[in-house]
């Protein structure tokens, strides 16, 4: 039996719009989409802003009564048994909400327990083991108001786990960590995994994508445009290769000239502090670099390097290239 299974899923919101002329608009955030999830993969789900993916999450998690189709988690129906999908699942959104502030990690621990059903003699054994696992040993008698953002966010595994679920939501867990905070949390992601549990993960960073997940579905306008392992979707780009230049201030109309040359295939643009990354996914590889020249003659280079393709570049290709 699969973990998760999603079948011809849809959500559609209704907008009132308008001030005097009111009307309503609808908003199509899913639009039939279908996918499974094995028991004990890391299962990843891709998108830009307002693709579906939280929307989906949300679903799954039994936050949102879907429009249309069917969703089974853990073997039961999201909507018709909700109540067992919830004793078996856990989920973390990204960001520090769902925390009490002024109370201690051990006392947030206690009180989300005894919420979750956890006998008291459980979790008096279950809160040190988890402090542990995400790395916040000791820590448990501070307040969580004085945690860094990283630590808030290991306590929310520590809390996600406490009822210990097969199956867990994460979405977009590591945003807005520094880059030690989320390699942590990345590792302790590793960590669920060698537990065998069954992860949905949502996420913006595709190397984070990359090295953890074993299958991951690309949404993109609520529709699933490409499913395979990140291998598989590297394929995507097996053809291209990616000219990197920096500029400093690029004019948007040299960038829309550089994107209408014939041999690009895709291009995007990455501010970087002062500087801007212009990516240029094109067939030509190293050939291609003195036309690309011709064109931003008069602007402000540094750097110039041709590399193999990433899954960055496969999801460039594959959801239009426009950003």
């Amino acid at each position: 039996m699969n973990a998760i299974e999603v079948e011809n899923l849809q959500r559609i919101y209704r907008a009132q719009i308008g001030v005097f002329n009111r009307s309503i608009k609808e908003v199509t955030a899913v639009d039939d989409i279908s996918f499974e999830v094995q028991q004990g993969e890391l299962f990843g789900l891709l998108g830009p802003n307002g693709a579906g993916k939280t929307t989906t999450v949300k679903m799954l998690t039994t936050l949102l009564i879907p429009s249309k189709g069917a969703a089974r988690v853990g073997g039961f129906d999201v909507v018709r048994q909700a109540n067992e999908v919830r004793k078996r699942i856990g989920f973390i959104f990204g960001g520090e909400r769902g925390l009490y502030w002024r109370l201690s990690g051990d006392d947030n621990l206690r009180y989300f327990a005894s919420l979750y059903g956890v006998a008291p003699e459980v979790s008096k054994k279950r809160i040190p083991y988890l402090m542990e696992m995400v790395g916040l040993k000791g820590r448990g008698n501070e307040r969580v108001g004085g945690y860094s953002r990283g630590m808030k966010q290991r306590l929310h595994v520590a809390r996600t786990l406490l009822h210990d679920p097969d199956i867990l939501f994460l979405d977009e867990p590591t945003i807005g960590l520094d880059p030690v905070g989320a390699r942590d949390f990345r590792n302790v992601i590793l960590d669920l995994q060698n537990q065998k549990k069954t992860i949905l993960l949502t996420t913006h960073y595709m190397f984070e994508a990359d090295a953890l997940s074993d299958r991951i579905a690309i949404i993109n306008k609520g529709r699933v445009i490409a499913l395979d392992t990140p291998e598989g979707l590297k394929k995507h780009v097996s053809d291209l290769s990616v000219v990197e230049v920096e500029t400093f201030g690029a004019a948007e109309t040299v960038v829309e000239k550089l994107r209408a040359l014939s041999f690009v295939d895709a291009l995007s643009v990455e501010d970087r502090e002062q500087k801007q990354m212009l990516l240029i996914q094109t067939a030509r590889g190293a050939e291609a670099v003195p036309d690309i020249m011709s064109v931003l003659d008069g602007q402000r280079v540094g750097r110039v390097i041709v590399r193999e393709p990433t899954l960055e570049d496969a999801y460039v290709r594959l959801v239009g290239g426009a950003s």
